[in-house]
């Protein structure tokens, strides 16, 4: 029989911009800072209670290898006897980190499992030792796009000519207002937890704040950007998330575990879904496995009060909203701005979402379920329904 899983807390790191504001701290230590202030931020917890952790990463060596999620458990001071691992489904590593564990909940096998995840793509570039089967190209199981994310983004602005490079930077210029307006209100800074750096030049630091953000970012201004994917394309380095560093961190427990111990519940997983579609249109897989989650919720898109989608690229987002007949600046949509502005460090971002999304829960108790969603490399999507527990019944 299954149990109710519930999201009790998320924090993340401030992101940077990949090898600049960490670019001498290794990933396991943001993710260990994370995970202690994650735990901090939550005394009631007993750690020897914590049944498993799984940490993402989608590049699964050198300070982001040997087992990553049992490693900074470790390095956390988490008890010997708490379990870890790792998790890799490229971008959507910590939301596939968190399904995971919600199964094992679900099941049971589990009360209480931390789940998250971290990228340094500083130390760790897109592709870095990567070594694609030459069978892909040569058995033409995909075309040489489909290996390169910004070609895939090209591509979808290929299949939607309605969906025009005008729209991608009115698009991406919204999501850095929005972003500068919550930090304006606080509504970002009270879930990130302060990272020590260190630099040979200048010593030591903290980071309190995302460092990609630009809220001085004129419509001119991303208009003039060039088009690094393809000559004369639409997709640009405004229209885009950027190479980011940074870790998440969400504590998970089954419902009645967290009513006994007095822990808050910030949101309640109702299903998830992930599909896949053409590796070389990459970005529209949110659309697939949201018809799937909703389709195993016995929901509708109109049921949605609040979305949280991952901005990789302003197309992919374009597109979803697109098919499902949602305006490209539905105020539902990403109410903190979105990746575009704060960045996406791969395998983190899955939980940066859902901690965005708890947010908005608390700010709208008129809105039942929320959607977290994303896109996937070499074409998959991912869906999580939440419900609010919030909610005052009204519909």
């Amino acid at each position: 029989m299954s149990r109710s899983v519930v999201l009790v807390d998320a924090v993340r790191s401030p992101f940077g911009k990949a090898g600049s504001l960490y670019a001498e701290t290794r990933a396991d230590d943001i993710m260990v800072r994370v995970l202690r202030g994650l735990i901090e931020r939550n005394p009631l917890l007993n750690l020897s209670e914590i049944d498993d952790v799984a940490i993402a990463a989608a590049t699964q060596t050198g300070d982001q290898g040997m087992n990553i999620g049992r490693s900074v458990a470790l390095l956390a001071g988490l008890p010997n006897t708490v379990p870890g691992y790792s998790i890799d489904r490229w971008c959507a590593g910590a939301m596939t980190a968190v399904t995971t564990i919600s199964g094992a909940i679900a099941m049971g096998a589990y009360d209480l499992a931390i789940a998250g995840g971290v990228e340094h793509m500083g130390n760790h570039p897109i592709g870095h030792l990567f070594d694609p089967n030459p069978r892909y190209l040569a058995e033409k199981i995909v075309e040489t796009d489909a290996l390169a994310m910004g070609n895939t983004a090209e591509r979808l602005h290929d299949r939607f000519p309605h969906l025009t490079r005008e729209r991608a930077d009115k698009y991406a210029l919204n999501s850095q207002l929005k972003t500068a307006r919550a930090y304006e209100n606080g509504g970002i800074q009270r879930d990130l937890i302060p990272v020590a750096t260190r630099s040979s030049e200048f010593g030591w630091g903290i980071a309190t704040a995302d460092e990609p953000p630009r809220p001085t970012t004129t419509l001119e201004a991303l208009s003039a950007l060039k088009t690094p994917f393809r000559a004369a394309g639409r997709v640009s380095a405004g229209n885009s998330a950027g190479l980011n560093d940074g870790a998440t961190a969400a504590l998970l427990a089954s419902e009645d575990r967290a009513l006994e111990l007095g822990m808050p519940i910030k949101a309640r997983l109702v299903t998830f879904a992930f599909a896949g579609v053409e590796p070389e249109i990459m970005g529209y897989g949110p659309v697939p496995s949201t018809h799937k989650a909703l389709k195993k919720a016995g929901l509708d898109i109109s049921d949605i009060g609040l979305f949280e989608i991952n901005e990789a690229f302003a197309i992919q987002v374009l597109s979803f909203l697109d098919h499902f007949g949602i305006a490209d600046d539905d105020p539902r949509v990403n109410l903190y701005g979105g990746a575009i502005a704060v960045g996406h460090p791969l395998a983190s971002s899955g939980v940066r979402l859902m901690l965005n999304l708890a947010r908005g829960f608390e700010e709208h108790p008129e809105v039942r379920f929320g959607l977290t969603t994303m896109c996937i490399g070499l074409g998959m999507g991912g869906s999580v329904i939440w419900e609010n527990p919030n909610w005052n019944g009204d519909e």
